[in-house]
């Protein structure tokens, strides 16, 4: 059974950095992508950064020069480092995981982790 686990959301203040932590564990033939979207009260969920299998990364425009994602392929792992926090970054933060297992080539979702910004 495959299943991604997110930590490292908490409550910082504006100019703050944290950093997300999602792993994914199971039988996990191929990590195709993985990637973190958000989702701010009374919004839809959005893409914030992903990066690809080859190492190929993305990035929203309103994060782009304060976040960076990056990846330990030998623990199936993706991180989400966020600096220069701003109160409109906060959301519950979502890893999101496209991988082939035993079930095929499926898209993954963590539980979710909350991520506050003050002003």
């Amino acid at each position: 059974q495959v299943q991604l686990v997110e930590s490292g959301g908490g409550l910082v203040q504006a100019g703050g950095s944290l950093r997300l932590s999602c792993a994914a564990s199971g039988i996990i033939f191929r990590v195709n992508a993985m990637a973190w979207y958000r989702q701010a009260p009374g919004k839809q969920r959005e893409l914030v950064a992903r990066i690809s299998s080859g190492g190929s990364r993305n990035y929203a425009d309103s994060v782009k020069g304060r976040f960076t994602i990056s990846r330990d392929s030998a623990k199936n792992t993706v991180y989400l480092q966020m600096n220069s926090l701003k109160p409109e970054d906060t959301a519950v933060y979502y890893c999101n995981a496209l991988l082939t297992a035993v079930a095929g080539d499926l898209a993954y979702w963590g539980q979710g982790t909350q991520v506050t910004v003050s002003s």
